[in-house]
């Protein structure tokens, strides 16, 4: 049996028409409205992927998020009114790996959960080899999903490895937004190349020695952002 699209939303009458929709598109739903019972669901049925309101009664959704991505390689969906662009960021760097604010289209958020799916099964059959960078100083384990900086492991989300494997597949090139949102998110909707920016914010803040000045991880101005390292000869 395919595990289960996890609900948590509070808001009875938005859970029935997202588990009706998500239904629909042949997903099985489980729908719960507080983090204690978030948290037991999660670990009894290892979710296919969380759909999470931020508002929940007993709790901080933004804390549940980070539990949740402890628990398991399942994505996180947010499913929120916080719609400013420091909530946006926030949402990304707590490991968030998309972003719908209410009142959402169900179809859309149908179209994102899919896409997200199908980054994770792509990514799951990834890149099978340790690229190092810069004399060793940044290397990454494409088999693990896992990067270290000067030998110390730096703790990614899934989505920021994507972005990662993504731009140090081709050092020294461009990538627009849009190709890193193609490439590597695997969805495309108007008005979330945003979501490479708040990414790539977090990664210069794990990987970068000095975020302003970065070494790795440079800004294309106009264009998009480049991967600035030196493969290291094998």
């Amino acid at each position: 049996m395919l595990p289960p699209v996890l609900i948590v939303e509070d808001d009875t009458k938005l859970a029935r028409i997202v588990k009706a929709y998500l239904e629909g598109a042949d997903f099985r739903t489980v729908h719960v409205s507080t983090v204690r019972e978030a948290l037991q669901k999660a670990e009894e049925e290892s979710p296919l992927a969380v759909i999470l309101d931020l508002g929940l009664p007993d709790g901080s959704g933004e804390e549940l998020c980070q539990s949740l991505k402890e628990m398991g390689d399942f994505p996180v969906i947010m499913l929120t009114a916080k719609s400013s662009e420091e909530e946006l960021l926030a949402g990304f760097a707590l490991g968030a790996d998309d972003y719908v604010t209410k009142p959402a289209s169900p179809r859309e958020l149908i179209c994102r959960l899919k896409a997200v799916l199908k980054r994770y099964d792509r990514g799951s059959a990834g890149k099978e080899t340790v690229d190092s960078f810069n004399n060793g100083a940044l290397v990454l384990n494409g088999l693990r999903h896992q990067i270290a900086k000067d030998g110390r492991p730096v703790a990614v989300t899934p989505t920021e490895f994507k972005l990662m494997l993504t731009l140090a597949s081709s050092p020294g090139r461009t990538f627009t937004r849009d190709e890193l949102i193609s490439r590597a998110l695997g969805y495309q909707f108007e008005g979330y190349d945003r979501s490479i920016d708040a990414h790539i914010k977090n990664l210069r803040q794990k990987i970068e020695t000095d975020p302003r000045a970065p070494e790795y991880l440079r800004t294309v101005y106009g264009v998009g952002y480049m991967f600035a390292g030196e493969r290291d000869a094998l």
